[in-house]
């Protein structure tokens, strides 16, 4: 057999355990690059892989390298192999094209088109005959990284993402993909748990995936044998005999490993994904070997007769509306729980904000860094032994507030205090100018200039005038008591700079790590004060939420929305307090429909538009964005909005939703949704303030795309461009 120039790729971050496993399976020269792995083999190494890889998404054998300066280089590149060799003229193929920091090409689906034209074209001229294009299950899948100037052609084999087993409803999206689970149970050592017979438990399992993936890995079943198409089944050089050799070995290890396939079990509170799980595991033919049921976690305990083993999970992040403290209480019952029954017992979980793994009260290894989706998450691993439990000590944001307002009083007046207040006047007198020019009463002085004092400081003028901080917390290598007096130096100055009352400043704690922490609730004070953008009354609370109700960066984008509302339909999605819906109302918008999940915010929405008097329709709508979307996307005759504004969260897995959403994995399919309201001639804003978000243009179904990010960035947020991104598409 022929050696081949072979590449798998793999999720950010789980390069190493990729080439570990490609180890495992024979393969001794492996080179690790960014989210894949290079090696060589023969065809039967490449089958292999694509059948026992548990953490990879694609193997692809590559058929050429070359330089591409120009479109003209890359058809002619792809034109120099001869395409006969792998498919018939009467065959179907599919194309991906990715690109990074390619300056000749830079589209991806003007990339695909040159390459399919290249193959088709070569294809035709031979034999009159063009090839079909087949996006579903093609004969074969052709794969063009272009990087720089090098491009690399490469053949898919594995046909579709290969963390598809074929277990799954294709129709019930999952917290996580079945390749990051297979990583965190790899990480956590359970195939070397299950071979001393430990117990397997996911008191958190949702619809299954940790559970049959750490089956199929204790039961040396192979993570391909479900699947009934891969890339190569169509392909001119598939070696059928060989392939039946692979797959009829890997059903002899499987029903050998199921003989002794250890105790595991899986917990959840909620019926419905209890009985996904069930439905997954059946498809798996895993139905007598895995037992699921109802159980809360307060109750989650094993049976005496388990052999203690590993407790892995993926719990809820706590991402939205108001869950943090419920969710920050759950990892406390958790911790409790662990204690109370899982003596000698290993656990290990993934979450996305450090400071929750802190509230279970154990000490864990070295964080592992995963990616969930785009989602930076750290898998914890712990030993749960009575010399590993402690008591938080953690002071509570309220506890840390009093504190440092009650030092604010008399501060230690150092050089650094000084420093910022040099900084905030400086600043004020820039800004001051600017805003009274633009009519702005509130707006943004200071934001983490000096990196000793890390805060945000913005000034609100209404009846009177009031300033909110919030300060990012800081590291835990810097020492709490440096740190609290930092912050009351900086909350002592900011009232004589300023001029104002110290009743008149506000403070919130900013954690890290948190997608959508305006939903915080940090009080009860019901607290209302009104102030005035574009001719706009909007109402803010500086005490019962860590944001004020207005996102003041937004200002340019409400403006533009106000401008170009007259006579038109507006929607408002993902809506919190309706500040866009007032400044469409404001500008004789038609009508309004605005539509968020939170009661609170609904309500605050319409307050907001009852102090302004304006004409027209509006309607207010408590649901979950996605799902209404979806809804009236897929109506024969669905609504029409001629100007829609959509600002989404980062991320959310609220227990309100329906699975998790993830803005980077998801936004076609929800800016799609949203241009299905969208009336002809129509307009839609679409913002994000993840700062790694790269927009699929190509798979929009816009006609026109155009990128307004610099012109929505204020004045006052010029110091932090990446504080949003914004585009403008039009249908």
């Amino acid at each position: 057999m022929p050696i081949y120039q072979l590449f798998a790729t793999t999720p950010k971050a789980m390069e190493n355990i990729l080439a570990e496993e490609l180890q495992a399976l024979g393969i001794s020269e492996v080179k690790q690059t960014m989210a894949g792995v290079a090696f060589q083999g023969d065809l039967e190494t490449a089958y292999r892989t694509c059948l026992w890889s548990r953490t990879a998404n694609r193997i692809l054998l590559v058929l050429s390298s070359f330089d591409v300066k120009n479109q003209e280089d890359l058809y002619e590149g792809v034109q120099r192999i001869n395409w006969f060799e792998h498919l018939n003229p009467e065959d179907s193929f599919a194309v991906s094209f990715s690109a990074k920091n390619a300056p000749a090409i830079n589209n991806t689906h003007f990339g695909a088109l040159k390459v399919k034209d290249a193959i088709v074209d070569q294809m035709r001229a031979k034999f009159n005959v063009r090839p079909s294009i087949n996006t579903g299950q093609p004969h074969i899948r052709v794969n063009v990284y272009l990087h720089g100037e090098i491009a690399q052609l490469s053949l898919d084999l594995s046909g579709e993402s290969l963390h598809r087993r074929g277990y799954r409803d294709i129709n019930i999206k999952a917290p996580i993909k079945e390749n990051l689970a297979a990583a965190m149970l790899l990480r956590s050592g359970w195939p070397h748990i299950a071979k001393q017979g430990g117990s397997l438990l996911d008191p958190m399992c949702g619809s299954g995936t940790l559970l049959l993936e750490g089956a199929m890995m204790a039961a040396d079943y192979a993570p391909g044998l479900l699947r009934d198409y891969f890339g190569f089944i169509g392909w001119k050089q598939h070696d059928a005999a060989c392939w039946k050799k692979l797959r009829d070995e890997a059903l002899q290890r499987k029903h050998a490993g199921l003989e002794k396939l250890p105790v595991i079990v899986g917990f959840d509170q909620n019926r419905q994904t209890i009985n996904t799980a069930l439905t997954h595991i059946a498809n798996a033919g895993l139905q007598a070997k895995i037992h699921v049921e109802r159980r809360d976690i307060r109750d989650a305990a094993p049976a005496d007769s388990w052999k203690p083993g590993l407790l892995i999970c993926n719990p809820p992040y706590g991402e939205r509306l108001g869950d943090e403290a419920e969710t920050a209480e759950l990892y406390k019952i958790f911790g409790a729980s662990l204690k109370a029954h899982f003596i000698g017992w290993k656990a290990a979980m993934i979450i996305s904000d450090p400071e929750l793994g802190f509230r279970l009260g154990i000490r864990s290894q070295k964080p592992v860094t995963l990616f969930n989706g785009a989602l930076e998450c750290k898998l914890l691993r712990m030993d749960i032994e009575e010399s590993a439990f402690f008591v938080p000590k953690a002071k509570s944001q309220e506890e840390r507030l009093k504190q440092v307002t009650a030092t604010s009083a008399e501060p230690e007046a150092d050089a650094g205090a000084v420093m910022f207040a040099n900084r905030l006047k400086k600043n004020v007198k820039k800004l001051a100018n600017w805003a009274k020019q633009n009519q702005i009463s509130c707006y943004r002085v200071y934001d983490a200039d000096l990196p000793e004092y890390s805060a945000a400081v913005d000034i609100y003028q209404g009846d009177q005038t009031w300033v909110n901080v919030q300060e990012y917390e800081p590291p835990k290598t810097i020492d709490a008591h440096k740190a609290d007096q930092r912050l009351a130096g900086l909350l002592a100055e900011i009232p004589k700079v300023l001029g104002v009352g110290r009743e008149n400043v506000f403070l919130k704690i900013r954690r890290k790590q948190r997608s959508t922490e305006q939903y915080e609730k940090y009080g009860e004070s019901g607290h209302f004060h009104a102030i005035e953008e574009g001719g706009c009354r909007l109402l803010v609370n500086f005490e019962d939420y860590l944001d004020t109700g207005l996102f003041l960066d937004h200002r340019p984008i409400r403006m533009m929305l106000q401008q170009q509302a007259k006579d038109k339909r507006f929607l408002n999605l993902f809506a919190y307090t309706g500040s866009a819906t007032v400044h469409a109302a404001v500008g004789g918008a038609k009508s309004t429909t605005t539509v968020d999940m939170s009661n609170t915010y609904i309500n605050w929405a319409k307050n907001n538009l009852a102090l302004n008097k304006t004409a027209g329709g509006h309607e207010f709508i408590q649901a979950d964005c996605l799902e209404w979307l979806a809804n009236e996307a897929a109506q024969a005759h669905c609504r029409q909005y001629d100007l829609i504004f959509l600002d989404p969260p980062t991320f959310s897995n609220s227990k309100r939703m329906e699975g998790i959403f993830d803005i980077q994995a998801d936004h076609v399919a929800l800016i799609n949704n949203a241009l299905k309201l969208l009336a002809p001639q129509g307009v839609l804003y679409f913002s994000t303030n993840f700062r790694r978000f790269k927009l699929d243009g190509p798979a929009l179904s816009a006609s026109n795309i155009e990128d307004i990010t610099a012109a929505t960035i204020p004045e006052d947020f010029a110091r932090n461009p990446k504080i949003h991104y914004c585009w403008r598409l039009f249908k």
